[in-house]
């Protein structure tokens, strides 16, 4: 399916442009926005889906980063950005999200229910490309080996599940499969020196 392009920008009927959160933009946005509504989004689920071999791995020893993949529901964030941002937005957006040529997420506007407001708006996110060769379907003690042993040049793969969990916890949202995966990671070793 294709995705957005960046000269379109998908506005609420409202005005603004909603984005979808639902792993590390839920902590670390990166953009500024005018308010963060709780937010359900049908039809996707959050699920470590895609390997990393920049942002949370290493080609020798790629880690996981969280993808919304086919079925279920998703639990996350929606930040409203006044429409006037919204281009430059969605281009911060489609970079940190796509690395040069790996296109591992396609942008699509969804509806999204803000759970502060009850109502229904066209929010931005990005899923998951099912096609691209980092795509996998780890059972939860793969995905905890590759955590905790990723690292990239965003830091260590731990730290980014650990960060998720705290923030979704922060806003009321149990994720059993996050939890299952930080239950076994194995215990951080300590550091050399």
């Amino acid at each position: 399916m294709p995705s957005l392009p960046s000269a379109t920008a998908p506005l609420d009927p409202d005005g603004n442009l909603y984005v979808f959160a639902y792993g590390s933009l839920i902590w670390r946005p990166g953009f500024a926005h005018a308010a963060m509504h709780p937010a359900l989004l049908r039809g996707f689920h959050r699920r470590f889906c895609i390997w990393s071999r920049y942002y949370r791995g290493s080609p020798e020893a790629p880690g996981l980063v969280l993808g919304l993949d086919r079925g279920g529901a998703c639990r996350g964030a929606a930040f409203r950005v006044p429409g006037a941002e919204a281009a430059a937005v969605l281009d911060y957006l489609d970079a940190r999200e796509n690395i040069g040529d790996e296109i591992v997420y396609r942008r699509r506007l969804l509806p999204v229910r803000l759970l502060d407001a009850g109502r229904l708006v066209r929010a931005v996110t990005y899923v998951v490309d099912r096609g691209t060769a980092q795509y996998c379907r780890p059972a939860a003690e793969e995905a905890a080996r590759a955590i905790a042993l990723g690292m990239g040049q965003a830091g260590a793969n731990r730290d980014y599940l650990l960060n998720t969990l705290s923030h979704l916890r922060a806003m009321g949202v149990r994720d059993a499969g996050l939890d299952r995966i930080a239950a076994l990671l194995p215990p951080r070793l300590p550091e050399p020196g």
